[in-house]
């Protein structure tokens, strides 16, 4: 590849970046930095209207974004949503999959793993691993008839640390893992070097979903967000714009030569050892 200038290898100008759940705290914040960086920003959810608010908070900035209404678990509403953005936008360069989180049935934090009700189980891991496959299979068919795309997943400290009251999110997240390399591979061998295939692992985020779960009505911590605070090597929750700088460069140039990798950004958590 010839030599660019620093700002170049970082730049997403012309690039098309669809991001799923992009209208959640973290995905939201993902998206924000793909703008930032030059892209056209696409959301992509089952909630049309806060979607278009967040496609419109960009558009008051200045910036191009637009909406994909579909559900990430529904085949023929991913394919009818690429196929509308290839008509519109004539490419599609990015896929961030950000849809996810855990669900409230499959917790078991105060009871037995064994009373985990089955269907909670499949809810939870369908949303986080057939939620994530699913687009990847769709938009990432796009991007190989391009011979180029860039796919970033998101997985979790809980792919390869046990942590208590999600097993079930635990073992899709863990089975993320595993996708994002074998994709990676596949890919790059069959459509060639320009698809590449990534995950982040975040840390710990303060989000809707999990706020009563780390924080008390008065912003204190709880119980688990103290221990998950004094694990953490930073001493901190991170920030959601703090995954911003990570995707941003498994999207850009900068990383052409980085597949397959599922690189945390928590802290410290997963490096410290307890000891």
């Amino acid at each position: 590849m010839p030599d660019k200038r620093h700002s170049e290898m970082f730049s997403l100008d012309g690039r098309v970046a669809v991001v799923t759940g992009g209208y959640g705290v973290l995905g939201g914040s993902i998206a924000d930095g793909l703008v930032a960086a030059g892209a056209r920003v696409v959301i992509l959810g089952r909630n049309a209207e806060r979607a278009q608010g967040k496609a419109d908070e960009f558009k008051r900035s200045g910036a191009e974004a637009s909406i994909l209404t579909a559900d990430v678990l529904e085949e023929g509403q991913l394919r009818r949503a690429c196929d509308e953005l290839i008509e519109r936008e004539g490419h599609v360069d990015i896929l961030v999959n950000a849809a996810g989180g855990n669900v409230a049935r499959a917790r078991t934090d105060r009871v037995p793993v064994f009373d985990l009700p089955f269907d909670a189980f499949d809810d939870v891991v369908r949303l986080n691993l057939h939620g994530t496959v699913y687009p990847s299979l769709v938009f990432g068919e796009a991007m190989a008839r391009q011979g180029k795309g860039s796919i970033v997943s998101i997985s979790s400290m809980a792919a390869t640390r046990a942590l208590s009251g999600v097993m079930g999110y635990s073992v899709a997240k863990s089975a993320i893992d595993n996708f994002t390399r074998w994709m990676a591979v596949d890919v790059a061998r069959r459509f060639g070097e320009g698809m590449r295939v990534n995950a982040i692992a975040p840390g710990f985020f303060v989000a809707d979903q999990n706020r009563a779960v780390l924080l008390n009505e008065d912003g204190s911590l709880t119980d688990r967000g103290r221990s998950i605070v004094d694990m953490t090597p930073m001493g901190r929750f991170g920030e959601p714009s703090e995954l911003q700088g990570t995707v941003v460069w498994l999207c850009s140039d900068a990383a052409s030569f980085v597949t397959g990798t599922v690189i945390p950004v928590d802290g410290g958590f997963i490096a410290d050892s307890g000891v």
